[in-house]
């Protein structure tokens, strides 16, 4: 199956909502549409922010992947965290999740990333073997800690 990876505008906000209601429900986030909409919109509007990109299988809409951009002097430089990364069921387990992650990698590189995290579920033993396969790795020395303001 060939992939395509666009860059989304605002003008794809209509698109990109549906995936990420879908997104939030399979992973059990609470958000509210308004919510979601004007999320979106900020990332949309503020390239430095990173960028979501829609995913197209054989023409075909079939989720999106979004990168949020920071900085890191560890990595001396741009790092960016695979913040959502969602695929409709019926393109599951058919490899077009690892050709994703292939084609993120290139677009991180041309936003300047040095390094690219993510988070997984800790139940989510397909998208860990699929994380792992594309070469991340967990980071034995450190946990992922949170504090919302």
């Amino acid at each position: 199956m060939e992939i395509n990876l666009n860059l989304a505008s605002l003008q794809d906000l209509d698109l990109i909502l549906p995936f990420v209601s879908a997104y939030h429900a399979f992973e059990r986030l609470e958000s509210t549409a308004s919510e979601r909409a004007s999320t979106i919109r900020k990332l949309l509007l503020n390239s430095d922010f990173g960028g979501i990109w829609l995913i197209y299988c054989n023409n075909e809409l079939a989720g999106y992947i979004a990168l949020c951009r920071g900085y890191s002097i560890e990595f001396q430089g741009f790092e960016a965290f695979i913040d959502e990364f969602f695929l409709s069921a019926e393109f599951r387990g058919k490899g077009i999740g690892t050709q994703v992650l292939e084609a993120i990698k290139k677009e991180a590189s041309k936003l300047n990333v040095k390094v690219l995290h993510l988070e997984v579920a800790r139940d989510n033993k397909t998208a860990q073997k699929l994380y792992v396969k594309a070469g991340f790795q967990t980071r034995e020395k450190y946990i992922l800690m949170s504090k919302e303001l």
